[in-house]
C-alpha cells in the first residue's frame, strides 16, 4: 500500500544524531541529512531546500536531487532493457542502501567512504559504482540534472589465473555426485563448462532446442537476446561432452532447461558448486574457473590463437593477454630470434 504524501518534514534520527528532511515520492520514503544536529540550523537547511525544490522545473543541479531517486529512474527505465536484469537490480538495492540520504554532487567526494563501507572484493565495488555512473549519466541525458558527475572507479582486478587440471576436474565431478540435492545437475554444469568454456548465466539459461545431438552443435545464443560484448555463439559439441549430454536428454523435456530442478529453471548453484569444492578440497575455485580451465587446456594443446578464440566466443586480444603463455609457442619466435646469431647484430 502506498505510502500517504504529506509532504516534505523536518525529523530528527536519534540514531544518526541528525535532522533529516524525510519526504514521499511515488509511494517511496525518501530521506535527506541535513548534516547538523541543531534544529536551528537544519531549519535554514529545510527552508533553503524547499526553495530549490519549487523553484526549479527543468534540470536540477546535482545538489538538489538524491542518488536514490537517480537510481529509481534508472532500475525503472532500464532495467527492463538490459540483459543482467538481476544483477543491476542487486546492484541498484545496494547503492541504494549505502547512499541514501545523499545527493548526485556528494558523490565524487564519498566514493571513498561507500568502499569502505561495502568492504567487498574491487570487483564487486567497481562494477556497482559503474552502475552509479550509469544512472547518473541517464539522468543528465534525460535532462534530469544540470550535469553529470564523475564517479572514480577502484582499479580494476588483476585478471584471476586459477585453473584446474584434469584429475582436479574428475575429483570435483566425483564430489558433485556424492550430492543427493545437486548430482543431477552440478555434475553436468561442471562438464559443460569445462568442455564449452562458456559462462555460468549461458550455461543455466541453456535449453534443449540449443542442442542438435544428431548435428553435434550447440548454439548459446538465445533469439531475441539483446548482442553484448559477453557474446556466446555456436560450437561443436565435445566428443567427451556428448555422451554426457545423451543421458541428461533422457531426464529433459523437449523445451525444458539442459540444468534444471524437477522441471524448473536453476537461479544460482553457487552454494551447490561451493560443496562440492569443499569436499573435492579445492580452494579458490568458483564457476568462472571452469572458463578459464576450458581456455588454459585450449591453449596448451596449441590451438591457433584465432580458432581457440572462435570456440570461447573471446576476443584475440583479450585471449592472448590473459592465457597467452600457456601456449606452446608463446614467444618462441622472440626467443628463437635473440637467441640466433647473425652478422650485424649484436655487434
Amino acid at each position: 500500500m502506498a505510502r500517504r504524501n504529506q509532504g516534505p518534514k523536518l525529523r530528527w534520527f536519534a540514531e544518526r544524531k541528525a535532522y533529516y528532511i524525510t519526504w514521499t515520492v511515488n509511494g517511496r520514503s525518501r530521506k535527506r541529512s541535513t548534516g547538523t544536529a541543531s534544529g536551528e540550523a537544519a531549519q535554514i537547511v529545510f527552508a533553503e531546500w524547499l526553495q530549490k525544490r519549487t523553484r526549479r522545473d527543468g534540470p536540477s543541479d546535482p545538489a538538489e536531487i538524491l542518488v536514490t531517486d537517480i537510481l529509481a529512474d534508472y532500475i525503472k527505465e532500464r532495467g527492463p532493457k538490459v540483459v543482467g536484469k538481476e544483477t543491476m537490480a542487486r546492484a541498484v538495492e545496494t547503492l541504494a542502501r549505502l547512499w541514501e540520504g545523499r545527493t548526485v554532487a556528494e558523490v565524487a567526494s564519498h566514493v571513498d567512504i561507500y568502499i569502505k563501507r561495502r568492504d567487498r572484493a574491487a570487483g564487486t565495488t567497481r562494477r556497482e559504482l559503474g552502475v552509479l555512473q550509469a544512472a547518473i549519466n541517464h539522468a543528465h541525458k534525460r535532462g534530469r540534472i544540470t550535469r553529470a558527475v564523475a564517479v572514480e572507479l577502484p582499479p580494476s582486478s588483476p585478471p584471476r589465473t586459477r585453473w584446474l587440471t584434469r584429475q582436479e576436474v574428475a575429483k570435483l565431478v566425483r564430489a558433485a555426485r556424492k550430492d543427493p540435492k545437486a548430482r543431477l545437475y552440478v555434475p553436468l554444469f561442471v562438464l559443460i563448462g569445462i568442455y564449452t568454456g562458456r559462462r555460468k548465466e549461458a550455461i543455466l539459461s541453456l535449453r534443449w532446442p540449443q542442442i542438435d545431438l544428431k548435428a553435434n552443435r550447440i548454439n548459446f545464443e538465445i533469439e531475441g537476446r539483446a548482442v553484448t560484448k559477453k557474446r556466446r555463439g555456436q560450437i561443436p559439441i565435445p566428443t567427451p561432452l556428448l555422451a554426457h549430454l545423451i543421458r541428461a536428454r533422457r531426464r529433459g523435456t523437449d523445451l525444458g532447461h539442459v540444468l534444471h530442478i524437477n522441471g524448473k529453471a536453476i537461479g544460482n548453484l553457487k552454494k551447490g558448486f561451493a560443496a562440492a569444492c569443499e569436499r573435492a578440497g579445492l580452494h579458490g575455485v568458483t564457476p568462472h574457473t571452469l572458463r578459464h580451465t576450458a581456455a588454459t587446456w585450449i591453449m596448451q594443446s596449441g590451438v591457433p590463437t584465432w580458432e581457440a578464440a572462435a570456440f570461447l566466443s573471446m576476443s584475440e586480444t583479450t585471449l592472448t593477454r590473459v592465457y597467452g603463455h600457456h601456449h606452446p609457442d608463446y614467444m618462441r619466435a622472440a626467443a628463437d630470434a635473440i637467441g640466433n646469431r647473425r652478422r650485424g647484430i649484436g655487434a
